[in-house]
């Protein structure tokens, strides 16, 4: 009788202030992926979502039923989550045998820790072939696990890492992920009951070939493989039979990175007569008129184009390799075209000064995105950023308490400072939208006043701090 593996990820949504907010959880689709390539080579294992559940119920299915190997999907956000299964498991005198397994970008630059911690086996890089052929490997009387690429483990005292796993070619000989083994409509009603309408996601790339210094490669490293137009439609139709979703969220880095691509998508989806609803992301210099227009031709209705940073000097700093003009550019041309347009704005990156911060605010005014967020830039480890502000850390951290959005490094303002910095942003581009509306009323008003307030919290930081 073949062992049971349980696949999980750690990641619960009530637990998560901001999320539960939002409330736009999306399914985990790494191990959904994993779950429908073991089901292709008959492995027996089951899928436990954690997004709806508690971390008590986990515990105590795991209790339940006693898998003989559980691999858990890692990110930064469940990091703190996992080490916490991992010693519920290693304490618990009933579960001593179960061998845990951890994947996901979490991992790969923190092996050693996560072995020391409890884990039996990492998994560095993309994730099927790999847990394929550790759990085959993990059910013989006498495994050898060097012989298995794409892995770290203890031989006794001694860390090992195998041969790098080589890159799918052909990723369209991966099953689509098994969004069965889930309640999928669980996510679906969450997104209408807080939304008035749902989304579910997909991928059709693997890599970014982008050399962003902040950005995270740990699992697909710097690549850009695509599945074909064909393969993606089939799966759209799949999706559309099954769950009958009011749009789609693709999550690809950059989705109009190869044109020809885009054009196959659209005659694919034009031949078959299907239109569904979508959003994804990609970058200004991987967009013009004509991929505007055939995005709108083939349903995408929001897209959020990249910048970070309004200050060129900002940009190019972080080597994303894009001009702030063309940006701009391409918000005003995409909101031409119908399609509501989203941007993401980093502050606090290593050099950025006030005049830079400023700039950032006259870029969304310039550009006036429908949607923008904004977030306090972190150092992931194995990003370059992280290489460049390893010596300049002003935080001494618990590698087991702490996950890398704690850690704090040396910036020209203070980490307060950025608090303020957020409010100046947000405020006074809200001001100038409702502005250009002709909003005249009290919220206007206190969105210009909260600006202001910002601003004085901004000066009053640097004069304290000089």
């Amino acid at each position: 009788m073949k062992k049971t593996t349980l696949l999980t990820h750690g990641y619960f949504l009530h637990d998560d202030p901001k999320e539960a907010t939002i409330m736009r959880p999306y399914p985990p689709l790494g191990i959904l992926y994993i779950s429908a390539f073991l089901n292709q080579h008959d492995i027996p294992h089951e899928l436990y979502d954690t997004t709806f559940s508690s971390k008590e119920k986990l515990k105590q299915h795991i209790l339940n039923s006693k898998p003989a190997y559980l691999a858990i999907y890692t990110n930064l956000m469940t990091k703190l989550n996992v080490l916490e299964i991992i010693q519920f498991i290693r304490n618990h005198s009933n579960l001593s045998e179960i061998k845990i397994i951890l994947g996901g970008p979490e991992v790969k630059y923190s092996a050693e820790n996560f072995l020391k911690a409890g884990s039996d086996f990492i998994v560095i890089g993309e994730g099927e072939q790999t847990t394929l052929e550790l759990i085959n490997e993990l059910n013989k009387d006498k495994p050898d696990f060097t012989t298995i690429h794409g892995i770290a483990f203890k031989q006794k005292e001694q860390i090992i890492y195998t041969a790098e796993r080589s890159k799918l070619k052909n990723i369209d000989e991966l099953p689509f992920p098994n969004r069965e083994g889930i309640d999928l409509f669980s996510y679906l009603e969450a997104w209408k009951k807080f939304h008035g309408k749902n989304a579910i996601s997909i991928s059709t790339m693997r890599g970014c070939p982008y050399t962003c210094k902040w950005c995270s490669r740990a699992v697909y490293g710097l690549s850009y493989r695509r599945r074909s137009a064909k393969n993606v439609v089939d799966e759209m139709v799949y999706i559309k039979k099954t769950y009958n979703p009011d749009s789609l969220w693709f999550v690809d880095d950059v989705f109009t990175i190869s044109h020809k691509w885009l054009n196959e998508f659209n005659e694919e989806l034009k031949k078959r007569n299907i239109k569904i609803p979508y959003e994804c992301i990609t970058r200004a210099d991987r967009m013009n008129e004509e991929v505007i227009q055939q995005m709108k031709e083939s349903g995408c209705f929001r897209v959020w184009i990249g910048a970070e940073s309004g200050s060129q000097r900002i940009i190019d700093l972080m080597d994303r390799r894009v001009d702030v003009h063309q940006v701009r550019e391409m918000i005003r041309l995409v909101k031409k075209n119908e399609i509501e347009a989203g941007t993401f704005i980093m502050l606090g990156y290593p050099g950025e000064t006030k005049k830079d911060i400023e700039e950032t605010i006259q870029h969304l005014k310039e550009s006036n995105p429908d949607h923008f967020t904004i977030t306090v830039a972190y150092p992931i480890r194995g990003t370059e950023l992280y290489q460049e502000i390893e010596s300049k850390q002003l935080t001494n951290l618990e590698w087991d308490k702490s996950t890398d959005r704690d850690i704090d490094f040396k910036r020209t303002y203070s980490r307060r400072y950025y608090h303020y910095a957020i409010a100046r942003v947000v405020n006074e581009v809200h001001f100038y939208k409702n502005k250009l509306k002709k909003r005249y009323s009290i919220r206007t008003a206190l969105f210009k006043l909260k600006s202001i307030a910002a601003k004085l919290g901004m000066s009053y930081i640097s004069l304290i701090k000089n």
